[in-house]
């Protein structure tokens, strides 16, 4: 019989091996002594040795999957139950039951580490849901457009939900978009038939621009022109390509028509220039005329005057008031000359004027001799008051001798 502290073979050939719970039968060996048969099946006992090492360095050393390493090891422990090898069972038994707990161990953290990802997943893909669903109603539409795809790729780099939570969170993020996608369509087909009228409206401006083009009616056209430019902006914007091109041919239209009445305008102009020279020329001599002297004289050159003064024509616009009224001053003074010699003329006014200075001054000696008799009489109130109705007719007396003088 041979043997060492883990194994012995008897003298039938069995080999077994020493465990804490007693021997147990290795196997038969009968192809040599008994010191190969221990040394046969303590090689078998190394090779599980060094398969178990290679299975701890896996694990804790590479990203073996809890499964696979749970499987590996169940594999080197139902060969170590089996006792086909000679040595330390025991102790393989407790490093495959220490790297079980390592594998355990690893599996509940890559779960927690799983359910944390997949928290931070959903509240991730729960914060895109609301963002879509507040981009929905949004009418900027081209920045929410990007935004929106902006998410699409977001939400495709986030790790998948459980199945139900997946599919709920999808749906209401595809509903959003396709509501703002649905809105955007609406919104620009709305904005097309938009344009579309705009086009027409404009076409027709357009021709009417074209047709006025001509016109040396200058006035009517150029307010006609503003108008059409009211309607013009009234009408909002068309297709980009036809706004261009309908822009064009209405300003072009325009310029012929302003460019044609700006060349009349200049002559028209340059002659109106030439007449306030000669006008000018007219007031000084009108002026001339003045003070009166001679009254025929001055309303026959006057009369002159006015007759060159009409056969001129127009001056500018602005000119118009400072020169006209040069002559109207002229004017008024020839009227107040001939006014004033019709008064001092007219015998009927004399006598009446002759008559009411000789009713004041009557009035004025009686009151001045009323004022001398109340002081002499010590009645000064009196005299006071009848001093001060004295001064009031005393004045109406001077004007109306002032105004006699006239006729003299």
């Amino acid at each position: 019989m041979s043997s060492d502290p883990w194994g012995r073979v008897d003298e039938a050939g069995t080999v077994y091996v020493r465990t804490a719970e007693g021997e147990k039968v290795v196997g038969s060996w009968q192809a040599g002594s008994p010191e190969e048969a221990l040394a046969y099946f303590e090689r078998k006992y190394d090779g599980l040795v060094v398969e178990i090492g290679l299975l701890e360095r896996r694990v804790r050393t590479t990203d073996l999957s809890a499964k696979d390493a749970t499987t590996a090891i169940e594999h080197l422990r139902q060969q170590v139950d089996e006792h086909h090898a000679v040595g330390d069972l025991d102790a393989l038994r407790q490093r495959l039951g220490k790297l079980t707990g390592e594998v355990e161990a690893r599996r509940e953290e890559r779960k927690a580490a799983k359910a944390k990802q997949s928290d931070e997943a959903r509240h991730a893909k729960e914060a895109l849901v609301l963002e879509a669903e507040e981009l929905a109603a949004s009418e900027q539409w081209r920045v929410a457009g990007e935004r929106l795809r902006a998410l699409v790729d977001t939400w495709k780099g986030l790790p998948r939900l459980d199945r139900k939570t997946d599919d709920e969170l999808w749906h209401r993020f595809s509903h959003a978009r396709s509501a703002f996608s649905k809105r955007r369509k609406a919104h620009f087909a709305a904005l097309d038939a938009q344009r579309e009228e705009a086009r027409k409206a404009k076409e027709k401006l357009v021709a009417e621009a074209e047709a006025l083009s001509g016109s040396t009616d200058w006035g009517p056209t150029a307010a006609r022109y503003r108008e059409l430019m009211s309607d013009w902006k009234a009408a909002g914007r068309a297709q980009r390509e036809a706004e261009d091109d309908l822009w064009n041919r209405f300003r072009g239209a325009q310029d012929v028509f302003f460019q044609a009445r700006g060349e009349v305008f200049a002559e028209r102009d340059s002659e109106q220039r030439e007449n306030l020279a000669r006008k000018e020329e007219l007031a000084v001599e009108a002026e001339k005329l003045l003070p009166v002297t001679d009254l025929k004289a001055a309303r026959a050159a006057f009369r002159s005057i006015n007759e060159r003064w009409e056969a001129i024509g127009h001056v500018p616009r602005d000119a118009r008031p400072k020169i006209e009224g040069r002559m109207h001053a002229v004017e008024r003074a020839l009227q107040e000359a001939e006014e004033s010699d019709w008064r001092r003329t007219n015998p009927e006014a004399r006598a009446r004027a002759a008559g009411l200075t000789g009713q004041l001054q009557a009035a004025v000696d009686k009151l001045r001799t009323q004022v001398d008799q109340a002081r002499a009489a010590g009645n000064n109130a009196k005299a006071d008051k009848l001093a001060k109705e004295l001064e009031g007719r005393q004045a109406l007396l001077d004007q109306a001798l002032k105004g006699l003088e006239e006729f003299s």
